[in-house]
């Protein structure tokens, strides 16, 4: 697959990956190279990465975090910078994150504030890293429950994709990443979406090309849009609702995957377009079909309502304590900046209890 370029970063697939990795390497010469991992990653991903990585005339420093979304912490990153710098990592120093969302998300940040910035690479070894996390330059870190409240816009030099990583996940993570790309086609391609929604007609080699397609949607709207000032907030589609879930539930310690929240939203949001914006009914039914043909669905309680709202007054898309939403138009058609009325919120969540 050819490669992708971004603005200021290059997106490489399968063996071609470790060809660019290695001559980067050469080229870079990097003083030192750190790898980032998580408990998970180090046992399934780290020995593959290393049999391909050729680095022998430099040292190479493993650093291990724990796994799951409640460890992407401001803490976590301290623990990194104090390491990092208890092993001589200077400005010309190469931070390498191999793992899910969270690694390349923390790890990005660590980067680009470590020494006022060093350069970094990501490996994404999910689905929802492969076509989101790892690309476009959003790093950052939750403020307790509240997500990506800390971080920078910076990218990467590199994104090495290699699908075959995704035989190390289980299950549902894997089904958590396809909330993106859904997300991807409800927001700028009806084509795409329909294909995502039929897959009974795709086999598995069918994955790289959809994979690859999503990068290019996103690609296309960071490439425009790289500091989040129109055009790229329609990313944010699904995560205004879905973010305050995610919160919510994380803070109830229930266990529910990023993908898993943002198909919700998606639900609530598109029964929210069809009350503010044009989105057909008929649309709303279709997307709300084609997102339980992989979701399950999660329940709510009448008093999960009002605390849930509660927490979207912390959404980053909020302008002057007005909470901004992210509508359809039509199925492949996004508008931003939208004011949404609590009651119509409600009424999106009787909705999709009523599914």
């Amino acid at each position: 697959m050819q490669a992708i370029k971004t603005k200021n970063a290059t997106v490489v697939f399968n063996d071609d990956a470790y060809k660019a990795l290695n001559h980067y390497i050469k080229n870079e010469n990097p003083s030192k190279i750190f790898i980032l991992v998580d408990t998970n990653t180090h046992d399934a991903c780290l020995p593959h990465f290393m049999s391909k990585l050729n680095s022998s005339t430099i040292e190479v420093e493993i650093m291990e975090m724990p796994d799951g979304e409640d460890h992407k912490t401001i803490d976590i990153c301290t623990g990194v910078w104090e390491a990092m710098s208890q092993y001589h990592a200077d400005r010309k120093s190469l931070l390498i994150n191999l793992g899910g969302g969270v690694v390349t998300d923390l790890g990005g940040f660590v980067a680009c504030t470590y020494m006022r910035g060093i350069k970094y690479i990501n490996v994404p070894t999910s689905l929802l890293a492969m076509v989101d996390a790892s690309v476009g330059g959003k790093t950052g870190v939750d403020l307790g429950h509240l997500k990506n409240q800390i971080g920078v816009i910076s990218e990467s030099d590199l994104v090495l994709v290699d699908v075959s990583f995704l035989g190390t996940l289980p299950q549902n993570h894997m089904i958590s990443g396809f909330a993106e790309m859904l997300k991807h086609g409800l927001i700028t391609d009806a084509d795409y979406w329909h294909k995502l929604t039929h897959l009974e007609n795709l086999d598995i080699s069918d994955l790289d090309q959809l994979i690859y397609d999503s990068v290019i949607i996103k690609n296309g709207v960071v490439t425009k849009d790289p500091t989040e000032q129109g055009l790229r907030k329609t990313l944010n589609f699904g995560h205004t609702l879905g973010h305050a879930i995610e919160s919510y539930f994380l803070d109830h310690e229930i266990p529910l995957l990023h993908g898993e929240a943002i198909a919700v939203g998606m639900i609530l949001e598109s029964y929210i377009s069809t009350k503010i914006s044009s989105l057909s009914e008929e649309a709303l039914d279709e997307i709300s079909k084609g997102i339980s043909k992989t979701f399950a669905k999660v329940r709510f309680a009448d008093n999960d309502y009002a605390k849930i709202i509660d927490l979207m007054k912390h959404d980053k898309k909020n302008s002057h304590g007005v909470i901004k939403f992210v509508l359809l138009e039509a199925i492949g058609k996004a508008i931003i900046d939208c004011e949404v009325p609590n009651e119509i919120i409600l009424e999106a969540f009787r909705y999709y209890n009523s599914l």
